[in-house]
């Protein structure tokens, strides 16, 4: 699990990298199963190697889709 989060001096949230890595999983794109960041200006969700723009209407709303979206994984591994 990998959380970055860049704060400005008024406390905006300006650059995020939230990622599951697993190798057992998903050897390509690093090990990242699934991330979500605004790299390269936009924001977008990897999901096995594949990246799609994603609709950001805050940070909030990403943290619970990154969370939703991990926890499928490790119920899987139970």
């Amino acid at each position: 699990m990998r959380r970055e989060i860049w704060v400005d001096r008024h406390g905006k949230i300006v650059r995020y990298s939230l990622a599951y890595i697993n190798h057992d999983i998903f050897q390509g794109d690093n090990g990242r199963v699934v991330g979500y960041d605004n790299a390269h200006g936009f924001h977008h969700r990897h999901y096995k190697g594949k990246v799609e723009a994603i609709e950001f209407t805050g940070f909030e709303d990403i943290e619970a889709r990154f969370e939703a979206d991990w926890l499928v994984f490790r119920k899987r591994s139970k």
